[in-house]
């Protein structure tokens, strides 16, 4: 890397910083206003403008944690950097409400300022003048300016137009990195071109798995505060809770610890697209599951005894269903297998459907929290007769295999 880069030492790992944390702050307001955006419009349209709006606040945020694993947030420079970035985030932020209505501006001419500004630092700050850094960044920036255009034109556009026109800018940038950032007549980067610390880059994603979560707590608080606090509420309450921390646990117990230590272990270049596929595509399908659930939560806990429209029941039961779905799709691409007890809680989510149809609201949720405790429960005594067995648990392998697999898989600085 060139100017304010991380310390590469041998065996110092890298950790988030203060900095990183700060900058966090903004993003658990945006998924905030994400989850309101749906609740106020439980439509296919209203979810197809919070997923374009999830798309865009996880895309800022996704960049940002990718620059900052290989730049030193302590460096004023960097720091003059993101915070310029959490200003443009606020803004954003800010605008989401009304991201496709009056602020459309707004919300776009924020998100561009975000990833060009950030982008042409990389380039032409950070980057040494003919060097790779240089050339990766400048690649990243000419499709950041060309979808730019798209998301800017949109803003200024209105209802169909405008959807159109950000859908195509999100199609520019999800291709970004499926082609290596191509552009014509310049020859192909390799995978290996990005360095990725694994600690540090699997520790930022795990942070905002923290702020998605948090952010259930805080809808679900402000919701029970607001209302009259009587025995049925009480109960939507404890249940909404019991779904955040099962979906904590389902998250933190396994996956998060297996997955970085597979990211370690993986070759160069493999290191990078599981990072990408991993991390920046399918991280975000977990947190939309996060963010319908707390929006299920809202509901069930404002009517608890009242039998939920059917748009209503769907959102209780597809928000843990899309989560579990997310942490099948993830382990099939980092470990190649199928968890198949988290796909039969997926199929068990959607199951509970037609049930929520005739049942209350606190019924259906109770079930719902049903279904996650059980997939916690059969992978805990899946664990236990492991045990029992004298096998080692499938973390107890990986870090067996550890020692050599990092002295093998060594990244120089590029």
């Amino acid at each position: 890397m060139g100017r304010f880069a991380r310390s590469r030492e041998d065996g110092h790992e890298q950790r988030a910083t203060t900095l990183e944390l700060f900058y966090d702050l903004v993003f658990v307001f945006a998924i905030t206003q994400v989850s309101h955006l749906l609740l106020d419009n439980l439509t296919f349209q209203g979810m197809g403008q919070a997923a374009i709006v999830l798309f865009v606040v996880w895309w800022a945020w996704n960049y940002t944690t990718w620059v900052t694993n290989e730049l030193d947030p302590d460096s004023p420079a960097v720091r003059l950097l993101l915070i310029g970035v959490m200003l443009a985030s606020l803004f954003m932020a800010v605008a989401i409400p009304e991201a496709f209505g009056e602020r459309g501006l707004l919300f776009a001419a924020s998100y561009v300022a975000i990833q060009v500004g950030r982008h042409t630092f990389l380039a032409f700050v950070a980057g040494d003048p003919g060097s790779l850094e240089r050339a990766r960044a400048a690649r990243i920036l000419v499709w950041f300016v060309v979808a730019g255009a798209f998301w800017l034109a949109g803003g200024l556009a209105d209802g169909s137009e405008r959807t159109a026109l950000w859908l195509a800018g999100i199609a520019i940038e999800v291709a970004g990195p499926f082609t290596v950032y191509w552009l014509p007549g310049r020859p192909r980067l390799p995978h290996s071109t990005w360095n990725v610390e694994t600690t540090h880059f699997a520790e930022r994603f795990q942070l905002f798995m923290i702020i998605a979560l948090g952010e259930t707590i805080v809808i679900t608080g402000a919701t029970a505060a607001g209302l009259e606090i009587d025995t049925p509420r009480v109960a939507a309450f404890a249940f909404a809770f019991l779904a955040t921390a099962a979906m904590w646990w389902l998250y933190f117990t396994y996956v998060a610890r297996i997955a970085e230590r597979r990211l370690a272990q993986a070759p160069v270049d493999e290191r990078t697209r599981l990072a990408r596929d991993g991390y920046t595509y399918l991280h975000v399908v977990m947190v939309a599951g996060i963010i319908v659930a707390a929006v299920g939560d809202e509901l069930v806990i404002a009517h608890p005894l009242d039998v939920l429209p059917g748009r209503e029941v769907a959102v209780v039961v597809a928000g843990p269903a899309l989560y579990l779905l997310a942490h099948v799709l993830f382990r099939l691409r980092m470990a190649r297998s199928l968890s198949w007890k988290r796909l039969g809680g997926a199929l068990a989510c959607v199951a509970l459907a037609p049930l929520g149809l005739v049942a209350p609201a606190l019924v259906l949720s109770a079930l719902v929290v049903g279904v996650l405790v059980a997939v916690i429960a059969l992978e805990e005594l899946a664990a236990a007769r492991r045990r029992a067995r004298g096998e080692p648990s499938p973390l107890d392998r990986l870090e067996a295999r550890a020692q050599p697999a990092e002295a093998e898989n060594v990244i120089p600085s590029v």
